[in-house]
């Protein structure tokens, strides 16, 4: 009796887990790799000036970019139902002045951090516990 139950049981969630599959939510959108994208606000503090940061991810899932003083590098993985995921960053050892490094490290603290991405009205908006991040596309 008692393993007709667990048999039962296992044939219910074996059932169930090809559905629970079906039922997920696909991505609304398909990341747009190989685009590059120059930063236009964080939290909706505009990036001004000619030494915005910049980013491109490409289809090897690298994202490369420039920080606003140094240039960086880092695996990055758009994942389903648009949530995303960086890894550690390497960056060169440039100085630049306390303002812009400031500026700098808050940009790529927002980027490491990024947990969720969307494109809205042309712009990839990539946004997490550490802030929200707006880029707009450049040609």
């Amino acid at each position: 009796m008692a393993s007709r139950f667990v048999l039962s049981a296992l044939a219910a969630l074996a059932l169930a887990v090809p559905v629970a599959a079906q039922e997920m939510p696909k991505p609304r959108l398909p990341f747009p790799f190989g685009a590059q994208w120059l930063a236009v606000s964080l939290n909706d503090q505009r990036f001004d000036g000619p030494d915005r940061p910049a980013l491109n991810i490409d289809s090897q899932m690298r994202a490369r970019g420039f920080g606003g003083c140094n240039t960086f590098s880092a695996t990055s993985y758009p994942l389903n139902q648009q949530r995303f995921a960086v890894g550690p960053v390497a960056l060169t050892k440039k100085a630049c002045a306390p303002q812009i490094m400031q500026r700098e490290q808050a940009f790529l603290v927002a980027l490491r951090t990024s947990s969720e991405w969307d494109v809205k009205d042309g712009a990839l908006i990539l946004t997490g516990p550490s802030g929200k991040l707006r880029f707009e596309r450049t040609f």
